[in-house]
């Protein structure tokens, strides 16, 4: 069985790394035309660097939770196919243990604006920083902004169409392309699970559901497919 997970903001949540769109999320403290848009980036680099510095800092010193390690442990256990694809940009599934295509970018990588060449990022990133390959001093976050088009789309589709188990986990539903996810699994004949504090703007789309924090649910919930240990031996 080849299983395809999309982890969203929630995941994150129980690390210390905050959320967006509920009503304590990180874009009802900043307007994101002015710190999540290419334009906001032109306008003041600086206010846009101090923002992702922040995060960048923050994520430093978060630690992944349960559903991270857990995630990590079903794919190193499944006897099939485990492709994980997060729109986090907080590296804290590379921390337990599982590579993921990060459809979102990255804060631990920086990109030039002029040039598109990409580097590991520093802690604190600058608005005169030079670009490593074109010295230009255009260096941003290389993270996808809003009016920007999501990473690995081709990779992705090509997942999302080959499942068997398309599983959300801490989204929102609200972000497109990844909110059309399990409509285009499920039309290529893939079960659908949603694994979400509370019903998300898609919920009505998935085959399944489970209602919680995820520290506590996506343990249960790979345990469940990885079934009982085994004892023979």
């Amino acid at each position: 069985m080849k299983i395809v997970i999309l982890t969203g903001a929630g995941v994150s949540a129980e690390s210390g790394l905050g959320t967006f769109r509920d009503k304590d999320g990180l874009w009802t403290q900043y307007d994101l035309s002015d710190v999540a848009t290419p334009e906001g980036f032109e306008r003041d680099p600086v206010k846009v660097h101090d923002f992702y510095n922040a995060r960048r800092a923050n994520a430093a010193q978060a630690d992944p939770n349960a559903a991270h390690f857990a995630l990590a442990r079903l794919a190193e256990r499944h006897s099939g196919e485990v492709v994980l694809i997060t729109q986090n940009v907080d590296g804290l599934h590379e921390l337990a243990g599982q590579e993921a295509i990060h459809m979102h970018g990255a804060l631990s990588r920086a990109k030039c604006a002029v040039c598109d060449a990409k580097w590991d990022a520093p802690l604190r990133m600058t608005a005169t920083d030079p670009c490593p390959s074109c010295s230009k001093p255009a260096t941003r976050p290389d993270i996808v902004w809003f009016g920007e088009f999501p990473e690995y789309m081709d990779e992705i589709e090509a997942h999302l169409i080959s499942a068997d188990l398309f599983v959300a986990i801490g989204t929102s539903g609200q972000v497109y392309p990844a909110a059309g996810f399990v409509a285009k699994a499920a039309r290529a004949g893939a079960a659908t699970l949603e694994i979400n504090l509370e019903p998300s703007d898609v919920s009505g789309l998935f085959d399944d559901h489970r209602h919680g924090s995820a520290s506590e649910i996506v343990p249960i919930w790979v345990d469940e497919v990885l079934g009982p240990p085994d004892s023979s031996g």
